[in-house]
Formats: C-alpha cells, sequence, structure tokens
C-alpha cells in the first residue's frame, strides 16, 4: 500500500506543477477558442490541461517500475507499455483536437486506433465470466471488438461529461479510487497477481486527476480539454479491462466454493461490459441519452448541445458549484455502493444504505424548488436569496459618490460637488433612456395618425 500511495503522491505532484507551465503554453500557443452556446463559462480559457496529466501519467509509470514490489508488475506483464502505447495516441490527438478542432469521426478513429494498439500487445479481454454459468472463453476477434468497443465507450462517456469545472476529473477520480479498493482487495487479499497491474492504473489515475483539480476547480484557471478527457477515458478503461479479461476465473476458486459461485459473488463490479458502466454510471447514461436525444432530432450523435445532465441541473437553479457536488454525490454513491455490494452482497443494511442515501440525493436535486428561509431576526446574517421577500434592507449611510449616481440626470449637480465618474455614468444612462422612451412615443403618435 505505501507504494501504491507514493505512486500516487508522485503523479498528483508532477500534474500539478506541470498545470502552471502548460496554462502558459496554451495561452501563448492560442489554444483558448471562443465561448460557444453550449459552453457555461463566461470567459475564454485555455486547454490541454491533458499535457500535464499525460506528463503525470508517465512519472507515476516511471516510478512505479524502480520501486521493489511494483516493479514486478512490469516484468510479468506487458500491459504498462500497452497503455502508455494506447495513451501517447489518444492524447496526441486530443492535442491536435484542443488546438485546431479535428473532426468527431477523425476522433472516433484515433480512439478506436489507440484501443486496437493495446490490443495488440496484449491489453484485451480474454474470457467473460456469466453469471449462474461460468467462464466463456473468446475468441481472438471477439476479444478485439468487444475490447475496443469497451474502450471508445468509457472515452466518450468521460469527454460527455466534462462540462463544468472540475467534473469530469472529481467523477473519474471518485470512479477510480472505488476501482482501485476492488482491484487492491483481489490482489493482496486473495493472492492473484493478474490485478496488479489494474490496482496500478486505478493509483495513477487518481494521481492525475487529484493534481489538476486543484487548477480546474470553479472558477476553472485552465481545461482538461480533450486531450484530458479522452486520456483518464482511456487509462480507466485499461484498469477495468485488465482485472476482468486478465484474471483467471479459476483462480477465484481460492476464496469461493466453486467458480459458479464465485462469478456469482462478485457480478456487480465483475462482468466486463458492466463493470465501467457501474463505476462511470452517471457518464454512460448522459452517453446514452445524448445519443438518444440527438437522434430523435435528426443530428448527429456527436453534435454538442446544452441537454447534457450538468446542464439541466444548471437550469432546474443549481449553482455551478452544487450541481458539481451532486454530480459526485451520485457516482460516488453508485461506485462504492457497487463495492459494498461486491464484498457483501448478503447484507440487508448495504441495500438499505443505498436507499437511505438515494433518498438524500433526491432531496439535493430538488433543493432549488424548496429553498429555505430564514427567521427574521437572523435576515441580516444571512445572503439576500434566503430572506424573505418581504424584508427590506435597511438603506446604507448617504456618502457625496451614492448622493452624486443617485441624482436625477436633469438636475446638474451644484457647482461645489464634483461629479464622480460613477454620477456621469449614471445620468447618461437615464438621459439615454428618456430620449428613448420619447423617441418611441412619438414613433406610436404618428403611426395612429396616419391611420
Amino acid at each position: 500500500m505505501r507504494e501504491y500511495l507514493l505512486t500516487l503522491c508522485i503523479t498528483a505532484a508532477v500534474t500539478y506543477l506541470l498545470t502552471g507551465p502548460v496554462r502558459k503554453f496554451a495561452i501563448v500557443a492560442g489554444a483558448m477558442p471562443e465561448i460557444r452556446a453550449r459552453d457555461v463559462h463566461r470567459e475564454p480559457t485555455p486547454r490541454l490541461g491533458g499535457i500535464a496529466m499525460f506528463f503525470g501519467l508517465c512519472a507515476g509509470l516511471l516510478v512505479a517500475d524502480h520501486l521493489t514490489n511494483l516493479s514486478a508488475v512490469f516484468e510479468k506483464s506487458n500491459e504498462p507499455r500497452a497503455l502508455l502505447s494506447g495513451a501517447a495516441l489518444i492524447w496526441l490527438i486530443g492535442v491536435l483536437d484542443d488546438k485546431f478542432e479535428i473532426d468527431a469521426l477523425i476522433k472516433l478513429g484515433g480512439q478506436m486506433i489507440a484501443a486496437g494498439v493495446m490490443v495488440m500487445q496484449g491489453l484485451t479481454i480474454l474470457w467473460l465470466p456469466i453469471p449462474g454459468f461460468g467462464s466463456v472463453a473468446l475468441t481472438q476477434w471477439q476479444g478485439t471488438l468487444l475490447t475496443v468497443a469497451l474502450v471508445v465507450i468509457t472515452i466518450n462517456a468521460v469527454n460527455f461529461v466534462d462540462g463544468l469545472d472540475g467534473l469530469a476529473a472529481g467523477m473519474v477520480c471518485i470512479a477510480s479510487a472505488a476501482f482501485f479498493l476492488y482491484a487492491y482487495r483481489v490482489w493482496v487479499s486473495y493472492g492473484i497477481e493478474a490485478a496488479a497491474p489494474a490496482t496500478l492504473f486505478s493509483a495513477i489515475l487518481m494521481g492525475m486527476c487529484l493534481g489538476f483539480l486543484p487548477h480546474n476547480m470553479h472558477p476553472a484557471r485552465i481545461f482538461m480539454g480533450d486531450s484530458g478527457s479522452m486520456l483518464i477515458g482511456l487509462v480507466l478503461a485499461a484498469g477495468a479491462i485488465s482485472i476482468t479479461g486478465q484474471v483467471d476465473p479459476d483462480a477465484l476458486k481460492l476464496f469461493a466454493g466453486s467458480e459458479k459461485e464465485a462469478v456469482h459473488q462478485t457480478v456487480p463490479v465483475y462482468i466486463p461490459l458492466l463493470l465501467p458502466l457501474t463505476i462511470i454510471a452517471i457518464p454512460a447514461a448522459d452517453l446514452v441519452l445524448a445519443i438518444v436525444r440527438r437522434t430523435w432530432r435528426g443530428q448527429s450523435p456527436f453534435a454538442a448541445d446544452r441537454g447534457h445532465l450538468h446542464h439541466r441541473l444548471l437550469e432546474i437553479g443549481h449553482s455551478h458549484s452544487r450541481a458539481v457536488l451532486i454530480m459526485y454525490f451520485w457516482s460516488a454513491l453508485i461506485a462504492f455502493g457497487a463495492l459494498a455490494y461486491s464484498v457483501n452482497s448478503a447484507s440487508m443494511w448495504i441495500v438499505l444504505g443505498v436507499v437511505f442515501l438515494s433518498a438524500i440525493g433526491l432531496a439535493l436535486l430538488l433543493l432549488p424548488r424548496f429553498t429555505p428561509r430564514a427567521p427574521r431576526w437572523a435576515e441580516a446574517f444571512v445572503p439576500p436569496r434566503y430572506r424573505r421577500r418581504g424584508a427590506v434592507a435597511e438603506p446604507a449611510a448617504a456618502t457625496p459618490q451614492t448622493a452624486a449616481a443617485e441624482a436625477p440626470a436633469d438636475e446638474p449637480l451644484a457647482e461645489d460637488e464634483p461629479r464622480t465618474p460613477v454620477a456621469a455614468g449614471v445620468a447618461g444612462v437615464n438621459g439615454a433612456t428618456a430620449i428613448g422612451a420619447r423617441s418611441r412615443f412619438l414613433d406610436r403618435r404618428k403611426a395612429g395618425t396616419s391611420r
């Protein structure tokens, strides 16, 4: 565990320290696109945050290769090299997209090629554990197609949810934390060494997200862009494929009565097709809804819009920070709920706890509709949105500046009272308003006489 924590901390430190210089580089390189209709930020913000995250990934793998226990992962498995090859390719495509806005189909082709590169180096699904039946061996083509599909789905799920400051990095960090606990339990507690690469990938992914989050929280100073969102999506998918498609189901008999019971015991987080959807269920649901919504409207599934889940949270009245925290809450509930159920599926307390927390989550979703009001004696100590409508704040003491600003536009100030810039601006606005109202009145009057 100490070596994993050391790898996580170094990855986070490298990512955090490089994000500042990368931000300056992005500004110089012109990777600051204009604000689009679907964006929620109000000022142009540099992208290319994925550069810092990629070098954090490289630093984590380099450190792990020189540690006593983790170096065995590189000696006995080719999966870390496969991950680095696919990550480098998807990162280059993301950097080009952040700078030049490449076509969506080209990005999709690049994602498939990156997944194929990992498959060629051994990071692929070899068998499927089916509940109640056992393991089913896959042919080479079946494993390749399933692996590529899983990588592409996970990458686009993370990419689609990257719409608010700190949202994608935080949700992937939560998912990777739950996945790390599961993989660490399978490897250390039950001695299955094939789970070691997935444990390492999850620790490095947590470091990448934690190192980038301080720069990306609202208001964000830099965005990860597609170079970051596609990168962390690929790393998350690689960990799921590694532990699911590489762990021998026969080894599960060591801690279960039979292979069928072992598969049934770990079904919530063990089936390859459900595992990434479980740990990132919210982004996956957003991806499915976006495809259905855009196809129903006759648009391309890759056409951007403002119909994502985080956009809807903003529309019903949640603030930016509250919308992000709500998405964090639901992601953690689903990920850690599935993790707890995989540990002890017979416990009713886990189900009741998930139901209780789900009720709290629903209450948080409806919070804008039931805004609490403070009592009258406490209205002076709370923000205006929590005060009663009838409450009127006491006027502040008049100052020469406020008196000048409140002076009517058609009454000049006294000669001994200097006209401040605020007063001049207010006077100009009031004068322009009066002139505009008079001109509209004359136009209506002329129109009436012409009839």
